[in-house]
């Protein structure tokens, strides 16, 4: 590592006094993002947010190269001058940082902090795990997004990162529905407890497809190629539910 790179515990703290100091600076070119040499699925040239659509997820020119790119497949995105490396709403926003990159520049999140100052309600850092050790390094930057107001989020892989930005923009202007009160709670529990049945489904799939589906019954009269779209699903898991639920309801009449 070169004489000019500190470790975590040399973070300047100073920086996140939320009263002041969100001033003005020069970001570096650099993302963390390796760039993989592959074509992006979206090759639009940088416009203005103001003329992008409201369905798609801005991302930062910066990030260009990185592969979290490629797993955004269930929303579209586009290039735009944003500040933030992606913005899933008109308030909610994400930078990407890896862990390995935060090593080597650690001055890197403090200056995109710098530019992003008190902008957007719902801020989100994204942490990439990409070192054996990483716990020193998300202490140090859990504390920077207390005082900077950030959630942070570790992730351990690319395709990880793109799901959680996709499912931002998907639950953008959805209804919060799953977390009202419900007239029989025990209703939603058991047909999350059968989804669950499911080899390779999860608590977090079964959400997915509730909210996507609106009901157990609207899931059932789905096709395949309609459940295999659906965020962190994908044509495997699709089958096998696809295959269970018709085992389970449709031959138990």
């Amino acid at each position: 590592m070169c004489q000019d790179c500190r470790s975590s515990s040399d973070i300047r703290m100073d920086t996140y006094s939320l009263s002041s100091d969100f001033g003005d600076s020069t970001v570096p070119v650099s993302s963390g993002a390796e760039s993989t040499g592959q074509t992006e699925p979206c090759t639009s040239s940088s416009v203005s947010s103001a003329a992008v659509g409201k369905n798609s997820v801005l991302v930062n020119p910066r990030q260009r190269g990185n592969p979290v790119l490629k797993f955004i497949r269930n929303v579209p995105w586009e290039y735009s001058e944003v500040i933030p490396d992606y913005v899933m709403g008109a308030s909610t926003c994400a930078l990407f940082l890896s862990v390995r990159y935060h090593n080597l520049h650690p001055d890197y999140v403090h200056e995109r902090l710098k530019e992003l100052k008190k902008a957007y309600a719902l801020r989100v850092l994204l942490v990439q795990i990409d070192v054996p050790d990483p716990y020193p390094i998300l202490k140090s930057l859990t504390h920077i997004g207390i005082l900077a107001e950030l959630t942070l989020i570790p992730t351990n892989s690319a395709e990880e990162a793109g799901r959680i930005i996709e499912n931002y923009k998907i639950y953008e202007n959805k209804p919060p529905d799953m977390i009202k009160e419900q007239k029989d709670p025990g209703l939603l529990q058991q047909v999350i407890d059968a989804l669950t049945s499911i080899r390779s489904v999860n608590k977090t799939d079964a959400m997915t497809l509730l909210s996507v589906f609106g009901s157990l019954a609207h899931l059932l009269k789905a096709d395949l190629e309609t459940i295999s779209i659906c965020p962190g699903i994908g044509p495997k898991k699709a089958q096998l539910i696809y295959l269970s639920l018709r085992e389970k309801f449709t031959l138990s009449k």
